[in-house]
C-alpha cells in the first residue's frame, strides 16, 4: 500500500515537473525574456555601458549608502540576493547539464541567461513599483504584490490577480522548505561527510548517521544565528560572505584554466558545434538528432534557470528591500546579477568541465565512467590534485549553506503576505527544524518535487510579468528619457501615490 502510494506521488510529480519545466514552460521562460529584451529595446545591449557603471561601479561609493531608515543598501541588497543565486547551480547545475545535453549545454545556458538579464530586470523594476511598508516599516514587495496590484487591476481580473498571487506563495514555500532547504543541506551533508569524515567510523543513533546528525546540527545552530537575527544580520553576514565565496572560486577556477590554456580553443569551438546536440551533429537518425538537441536547449536553459533564477520571482523580494526609490535603478542590479551569476561564474564552472579531458570534444559527450556527481570534483582534482577536491567540496558548502540564507527569507516574505508577520517568525523555527531532517533524509524524492514548485513558482510569475509589459515600458523611458538623455520629465517611482510622493521628495533632496 505504501509503495503504492509513493509511486503515484512519483508518477504525479512526473507528470506536473514535465509540465512545468517541460516544452510550455521553456517557450513560456524564453518567450518572457524575449518580449522583455525587445520592449526594453535589448537594454542588456543598448545600454550595457550604463547598468555596469550604475551596479559594479558604484560598489565601492554609492552602492553602499543606506537612505532610507527601513531599507537596506543597494550593494548589501544585490549580495543578500546572491545568497540564493549563486549556489549548487553554479557547480552540480552546469555538471548536469552537460552530462545529459553535452557541451552545447552551455551555450543555452548563455542563451537563458541573456533573456534572464532582462526578465530579472522586469522583475525588479515592478517589485519597486508595487512595494509597500508592512507594519514593522519594513519594505514588502514581490510576485505576489504585481500580480494583486498589477494584473488586478486589469478589468475582469482582480480575483484572478489574488488567486495567483496566493498560488506563487504556496509553491514558495514548498520549495523553500526542499529546494531552498533539505536539498541542500543534504548535499552539504553528503559532500562534507564522503570527503572529510569517512574514515572515522562514529555509529549511529536511532539509525542515522551520527555524522550526519553532527553536520546537521552544526548547520542549524549557524543557519539560526543567522537568521533569527533578523533580516539585517542575514544582509550584513551575506555582504561579507557573497563577496569573498564568489572571488575565492573564481580564482580556484582560473587556476585551473590557466593550466589548461592550450585546449580553449577546442572548448569554445564544441560550446557552438554541438548546440544543437551532440549526436545531431555527428550524424545519427533524424528523430535521435531532434531528440537530442532538444535535450540540449532545454538541459542548458533548465539549469542556467536553476542557477540564476531569472523568471522564478524569488530574489525580487530582496531587492524590493532595497533603499532605491528608482524602479529601473534597481531593475539593474538584476541584469548585473544574472551577469555575475551564469555568464561569469557559470561559464568558468563549464570551462574547467570542459578542459579537464572528462568531455570528448570531438563529439561533445562526457566520456564513459563520468556522470554529474563527481564531474567537476574530479575535473578540479585531475589539475590540482587532493586540494582541488577539497576545494569544491568546501565551494559547495559555502554555495549551498548562503542558498539555505536566502530562501529561508523569501519563505518567510511569502508567509508574511498569506497570514501576517507572527507567522512569518513560526515559519523561520520550522524552517530551521527542518535543516536536520535534510541532513539525515536519503531519498531524493523531497528534492525531485520541490524542483517541480520551483518551475510552478516560475507560472505565475511570468503571466505577472506579461501582463505588466506596458508599465515596464513605460517606466523603463521614463527612466531612458530622465537619467540618461537628461530630459525634464516627472519620474514614475510607485503605483502608490503617497509612496510616489515620499519618493519624489527623496530625489529632490539627493536621496536616491
Amino acid at each position: 500500500m505504501g509503495q503504492n502510494i509513493l509511486d503515484l506521488i512519483i508518477k504525479v510529480n512526473d507528470a506536473v515537473n514535465s509540465f512545468a519545466w517541460g516544452t510550455f514552460g521553456l517557450i513560456l521562460l524564453l518567450g518572457t525574456g524575449l518580449l522583455c529584451t525587445v520592449i526594453t529595446g535589448f537594454f542588456q545591449v543598448t545600454h550595457a555601458g550604463h547598468w555596469f557603471k550604475e551596479t559594479f561601479g558604484i560598489i565601492k561609493t554609492k552602492g553602499r549608502v543606506i537612505n532610507d531608515a527601513g531599507a537596506l543598501s543597494q550593494f548589501r541588497a544585490f549580495c543578500t540576493a546572491l545568497t540564493a543565486t549563486i549556489g549548487t547551480g553554479n557547480i552540480a547545475g552546469v555538471s548536469t547539464a552537460i552530462c545529459v545535453g553535452g557541451a552545447g549545454a552551455v551555450f543555452w545556458m548563455w542563451v537563458a541567461a541573456f533573456f534572464g538579464m532582462m526578465v530579472k530586470y522586469s522583475e525588479n523594476v515592478l517589485g519597486i513599483y508595487y512595494r509597500r511598508r508592512n507594519s514593522e516599516g519594513a519594505w514588502s514587495g514581490g510576485p505576489m504584490y504585481y500580480l494583486q496590484d498589477g494584473l488586478g487591476s486589469i478589468k475582469h481580473c482582480k480575483k484572478l490577480g489574488r488567486a495567483l498571487g496566493i498560488l506563487f506563495c504556496v509553491f514558495t514555500v514548498l520549495a523553500s522548505f526542499g529546494i531552498g532547504n533539505m536539498g541542500q543541506i543534504n548535499k552539504i551533508t553528503i559532500n562534507f561527510g564522503e570527503t572529510f569524515l569517512s574514515d572515522m567510523d562514529m555509529g549511529t543513533l536511532f539509525g542515522f548517521s551520527k555524522a550526519d546528525i553532527t553536520i546537521g546540527l552544526v548547520l542549524m545552530a549557524a543557519t539560526a544565528l543567522i537568521i533569527m537575527g533578523g533580516f539585517r544580520r542575514l544582509a550584513a553576514v551575506s555582504e561579507k560572505l557573497v563577496p569573498f565565496m564568489a572571488i575565492a572560486y573564481f580564482m580556484g577556477c582560473l587556476l585551473v584554466i590557466l593550466m589548461h590554456l592550450g585546449v580553449l580553443p577546442a572548448v569554445f569551438s564544441a560550446v557552438f558545434k554541438f548546440a544543437l546536440g551532440p549526436k545531431a551533429a555527428a550524424g545519427g537518425a533524424a528523430g535521435t538528432a531532434v531528440q537530442l538537441a532538444f535535450n540540449t536547449i532545454k538541459n542548458g536553459c533548465k539549469r542556467g534557470v536553476f542557477s540564476n533564477e531569472a523568471g522564478l520571482g524569488s530574489s525580487v523580494m530582496v531587492h524590493s528591500n532595497t533603499c532605491a526609490r528608482e524602479p529601473v535603478k534597481q531593475g539593474l542590479w538584476g541584469i548585473a546579477e544574472v551577469f555575475l551569476d551564469t555568464i561569469v561564474i557559470c561559464t568558468m564552472t563549464a570551462i574547467v568541465i570542459l578542459s579537464s579531458g572528462a568531455i570528448d570534444l570531438s563529439t561533445g559527450l562526457v566520456k564513459e565512467g563520468m556522470n554529474d556527481a563527481t564531474l567537476v570534483t574530479k575535473a578540479f582534482g585531475a589539475s590540482l590534485g587532493k586540494p582541488g577536491e577539497w576545494f569544491v567540496v568546501l565551494a559547495i558548502t559555502f554555495f549551498a549553506f548562503t542558498t539555505v540564507m536566502g530562501w529561508s527569507y523569501y519563505g518567510a516574505k511569502v508567509t508574511e503576505y498569506l497570514f501576517g508577520l507572527t507567522c512569518a517568525k513560526i515559519y523561520r523555527i520550522v524552517f530551521i527544524m527542518l535543516i536536520i531532517f535534510g541532513a539525515v533524509m536519503e531519498s531524493n524524492l523531497a528534492w525531485d518535487i520541490s524542483d517541480t514548485f520551483n518551475g510552478l513558482m516560475m507560472i505565475p510569475n511570468l503571466i505577472g510579468l506579461i501582463s505588466q509589459t506596458p508599465v515596464i515600458i513605460r517606466l523603463t523611458r521614463n527612466y531612458i528619457d530622465r537619467r540618461i538623455k537628461g530630459k525634464d520629465e516627472k519620474p514614475m517611482l510607485s503605483f502608490n501615490p503617497d509612496i510616489q510622493k515620499e519618493a519624489e521628495n527623496a530625489i529632490k533632496k539627493g536621496m536616491d
